[in-house]
């Protein structure tokens, strides 16, 4: 969705700065142009040539270097779509919110008419000073983007707010920006987690599903502007809205309640395919019998029962295969007759099941097969997306 667009970092001076190093690179996947500008203190924490090696361009520090007769920060303000300030320091912060411009930086952020987002990362004390808070208020009231510091373990030791947040979040934050046909809001419902079917009072039946990569999806759908419904059966909080369940049966009917009104559903969770038939209200207890017989059966088919039924919605369901992954994929994508399916092999111990990591191929109706690389889950997540809104 970055294709193309021109994306002018400014960087200042502290500790968080070599996160950014990771920013540029999400940006430059994405094929968008970087270029980099920079506080002269910012060079304590990550060098020059990191940068220019990173954006493939020029860094600027200087306040008027000069080329081709160009005025460098008038020169970024004419080539930017958008500037985006991370990390942002209570100095820096400061002086945009009271129009200073006494370096690079601050003045081409001065000069600038195009959307800004300030990202701003320091020491809890500084970020809960009630100079800082006006300033970020000023500015928000000036309608520059501010994207407040998570809660943590900072690098001064202390444990509070003021950790730069996630680069997921500035990045699907910029992507919001420049592509507002994505702020249409269309709802989107996600599942997630291994469903759990009772034996008795105490025991069950499950998998090893972290919901994860359903987590992934619901997280950069929200950043990008989706009317988001995550159901799963593990316990978050999240700003947008969350339904627990617990049985494949619970998530179902779920799903079924939000169903009509809803334009994508993305079928990550890992539903059992079969539950207890006769589950015990008492806890069963052990008898003198070296075994025990539980008779099971089948659970709904939730995927194949939503696609029977679709209308406008576009379904996507998920595989986890253990052998013949491609093979076994066109079989479900066929049987269940969804528009896609996303299939990853849990055979592998450094993607799947309980990693932060995945590598998936990606099956449509209409037979076109992409495979994405093994990444972190969230960029799997918004190539997922981004497969299923073109």
């Amino acid at each position: 969705m970055l294709k193309d667009k021109n994306i002018l970092i400014g960087i200042t001076g502290g500790i968080a700065a070599y996160k950014i190093c990771e920013l540029i690179r999400m940006y430059k996947r994405a094929e968008a142009n970087v270029k980099v500008v920079c506080t002269q203190n910012a060079m304590n924490f990550v060098t020059k040539t990191t940068l220019q090696s990173l954006s493939q361009n020029d860094v600027g520090i200087e306040h008027f270097n000069i080329d081709d007769f160009k005025i460098e920060h008038i020169a970024y303000t004419d080539w930017a779509d958008i500037m985006v300030v991370a990390p942002a320091s209570a100095n820096t912060i400061s002086k945009i919110a009271n129009g200073i411009a006494d370096n690079l930086l601050t003045s081409t952020v001065c000069a600038f008419r195009k959307p800004i987002i300030i990202v701003p990362a320091m020491n809890t004390g500084m970020w809960e000073n009630p100079i800082i808070q006006e300033n970020v208020e000023k500015l928000k009231k000036l309608n520059y983007t501010i994207i407040d510091p998570e809660t943590g373990f900072l690098a001064c030791g202390a444990n509070g707010k003021g950790r730069l947040c996630d680069n997921d979040l500035i990045f699907d934050t910029t992507d919001k920006i420049l592509n507002p046909k994505l702020k249409k809001k269309s709802k989107i419902i996600i599942t997630a987690g291994g469903t759990i079917e009772d034996i008795d009072p105490v025991r069950y039946i499950s998998n090893y599903s972290s919901g994860k990569m359903g987590l992934a999806i619901a997280d950069c759908a929200y950043n990008q502007g989706f009317e988001v419904v995550l159901i799963t059966t593990k316990e978050v909080e999240k700003p947008y809205k969350t339904i627990q369940v617990k049985s494949a049966l619970d998530m179902q009917q779920a799903i079924d309640k939000e169903f009509k009104t809803a334009n994508y559903i993305v079928m990550a969770a890992a539903v059992a395919d079969y539950k207890v038939k006769n589950k015990s209200t008492q806890k069963l207890k052990k008898t003198s019998a070296d075994e025990i017989t539980l008779t099971l059966t089948k659970n709904p088919d939730i995927l194949k029962n939503l696609c029977n039924k679709k209308t406008k919605q576009t379904i996507v369901g998920f595989c986890a295969e253990s052998e013949n992954l491609e093979k076994n994929a066109l079989q479900k994508i066929k049987n269940k007759g969804c528009d896609y399916l996303v299939a990853n092999d849990i055979s592998r111990n450094d993607i799947g099941f309980n990693s932060d990591y995945n590598e998936v191929m990606i099956f449509s109706k209409n037979g076109n097969v992409k495979k994405l690389q093994k990444a972190k889950k969230t960029e799997i997540a918004k190539s997922i997306l981004d497969t299923i809104l073109k």
